[in-house]
């Protein structure tokens, strides 16, 4: 395992990995191509031109990958990209060397190199992969794929098993994607919000369907800082997992919220009439809008189908004794309007204006950025808790790799498996885990801006 230093991991992480030398090997034909490279996609409507993109495959989303329920993923990622990159494999409780992180579990895989991630994958359910280097301007020019790890038993019977990948773009009048990739004012405020959103890389995504039909939706938000409020029309359902974790009982559908990085998996029995249309409405500050239709042509059946039963469980780790669970607290500072005067960087207690010179605009903890020290240090197999304290203005969607977390509530209950939580501003929110995976695991936000601007820390299980 690569020995963690602050310098290393800005290095790779944040963008300047052009010194490091890269696992490699000869390609072979032992396994899939995973390749990363510039192509074209249909974003806007006919009237525009395509739009340049980054692609796995130079696609728009990647591959879709479907695999049983533990069996093995064997890719070769290749990288044809002007700048050097990796793959996360986001949600997976995974073997540490493969989580895709430079300057932790690997080394960034250098312009025309190649890397080989071969892991098992224990749980069923909605997972995606996606880069772990300059990932708020990867990402941003489409760097995404789902994966999909089928249930041993087949899963629910449905009509169709739709994934659909949530994200939106800052294009210019020309449809193409606008740069200034983790300028200051994203750093410190919401993050690269765009202007345009797609499913599945389509600003116009439709799909007909058969009045009394049920779906399976899988809904992934790939954007760099965007919260999806969701609410389906023309349907009735149930929300059967949650970041890939099924629920212990469906819960009927409401109104959702989406954080970047999160996922939902919808059982929905089509309602609509034939010729109306189901809907996905996204609601922003001037109203809703349909972002992907599901026009309604003839029957499945005459009659509605009964709610489901719960999907089968994950083998994650039951929480230990949560009273003597050991504590910490992440406090949340910085950014616009936070009031933040300095922190910790690189050793050193660092004016504001300094940090920002650097590119940081908020804390953990009055560090910013990454620290030689874990935030914790965890026996394997011991129960620990992590209260998050935002003191910031804005909302950060943090994400805990290589494990499954539950939030516990005030009154000592605990929430479903997620491994991406939203914590709002000026909230406190508290979540624990089991520390069953051996190694070093970041815990950072997901608004892509802000883990470049400092809110990124890291933990390690012996």
């Amino acid at each position: 395992m690569l020995r963690l230093t602050r310098r290393h991991f800005a290095q790779t992480l944040l963008g300047t990995a052009a010194t490091l030398s890269c696992p490699h090997g000869t390609l072979a034909n032992t396994a899939p191509l995973l390749v990363a490279r510039p192509g074209t996609a249909r974003l806007a409507p006919e009237a525009y031109p395509e739009t340049e993109i980054w692609g796995y495959g130079g696609t728009l989303p990647g591959p879709l990958l479907r695999v049983n329920q533990g069996a093995r993923v064997t890719q070769r990622f290749v990288n044809e990209l002007p700048q050097a990159s990796s793959v996360h494999w986001h949600g997976i409780r995974i073997d540490n060397a493969m989580d895709g992180v430079p300057g932790m579990t690997q080394e960034a895989v250098l312009p025309g190199q190649d890397f080989l991630y071969d892991f098992e994958v224990p749980d069923a359910g909605t997972y995606w992969y996606h880069p772990h280097n300059r990932t708020y301007e990867q990402m941003a020019r489409g760097m995404y794929g789902a994966l999909i790890v089928e249930e041993r038993d087949g899963g629910p019977e449905v009509t169709d098993d739709e994934v659909l990948l949530l994200d939106d773009w800052r294009l210019t009048p020309e449809a193409q994607i606008a740069d200034g990739f983790g300028n200051m004012h994203d750093r410190a405020h919401a993050g690269r919000i765009g202007n345009w959103i797609t499913i599945n890389g389509r600003g116009d995504w439709t799909r007909p369907v058969a009045r009394h039909a049920r779906l399976r939706l899988r809904l992934v938000n790939t954007a760099n800082a965007r919260v999806f409020v969701l609410e389906a029309r023309g349907f009735n359902g149930w929300v059967v997992a949650l970041d890939g974790m099924p629920l212990e009982t469906p819960q009927p559908l409401s109104r959702l919220t989406l954080a970047p990085a999160q996922r939902v998996d919808l059982l929905v029995d089509v309602t609509a009439e034939t010729g109306e249309e189901a809907m996905l409405v996204s609601f922003e500050r001037d109203g809703g809008y349909a972002i992907a239709s599901f026009p309604v042509r003839g029957r499945d059946g005459t009659t509605t189908r009964p709610a489901p039963a719960a999907l089968p469980s994950n083998p994650v780790p039951a929480l230990g004794d949560l009273a003597q669970a050991r504590r910490i607290d992440l406090v949340m500072e910085g950014g616009a309007m936070g009031g933040l005067n300095g922190a910790m960087m690189n050793g050193q207690m660092t004016g504001i204006r300094d940090m920002a010179a650097a590119g940081n605009a908020w804390a953990f903890n009055g560090m910013t950025g990454m620290g030689d020290a874990p935030l914790i240090e965890a026996g394997r197999g011991e129960t620990i808790r992590i209260r998050m304290v935002n003191e910031t203005a804005w909302g950060h969607g943090m994400h805990l790799h290589g494990h499954h977390f539950r939030q516990v509530f005030e009154d000592g209950t605990t929430g479903p498996l997620r491994d991406t939580l939203l914590v709002n501003r000026s909230e406190t929110a508290e979540i624990a885990f089991v520390a069953d995976n051996p190694g070093d695991w970041l815990l950072h936000c997901h608004m892509l801006e802000h883990a470049a601007a400092g809110m990124m820390t890291w933990l390690r299980v012996t």
